[in-house]
């Protein structure tokens, strides 16, 4: 069964709706600055220490973070271990892990 086709403008109409724009968009430039800062030998337009890597805010977007209070390039496990609401929003900074250990 071939894929279905997915429409685009209709994502897009959703992300507006839900407010979710200025925060992919703050992400996005996260990154191009660090692709900017960094070194591409392989030519792939990405940041050879950003290869395999999230770029991950010191202060989460959805706690009212931005670019300026910081970034830093993290694994993706430990960037991606936070516990989320229903809804997807960050509840807490601290993973799974790093609780484990307190």
């Amino acid at each position: 069964m071939p894929a279905k086709k997915r429409n685009y403008k209709q994502e897009y109409a959703t992300q507006k709706s839900r407010q979710e724009l200025p925060d992919r968009m703050e992400r996005q430039r996260a990154r191009r600055a660090i692709d900017k800062t960094g070194v591409d030998k392989n030519g792939n337009g990405r940041a050879d220490k950003r290869e395999g890597k999230d770029v991950s805010h010191v202060v989460a977007l959805s706690k009212g973070g931005s670019n300026a209070k910081g970034v830093k390039l993290q694994a993706p496990s430990k960037n991606r271990s936070f516990k989320r609401n229903a809804k997807g929003a960050l509840v807490s900074e601290t993973s799974k892990r790093e609780r484990k250990k307190k």
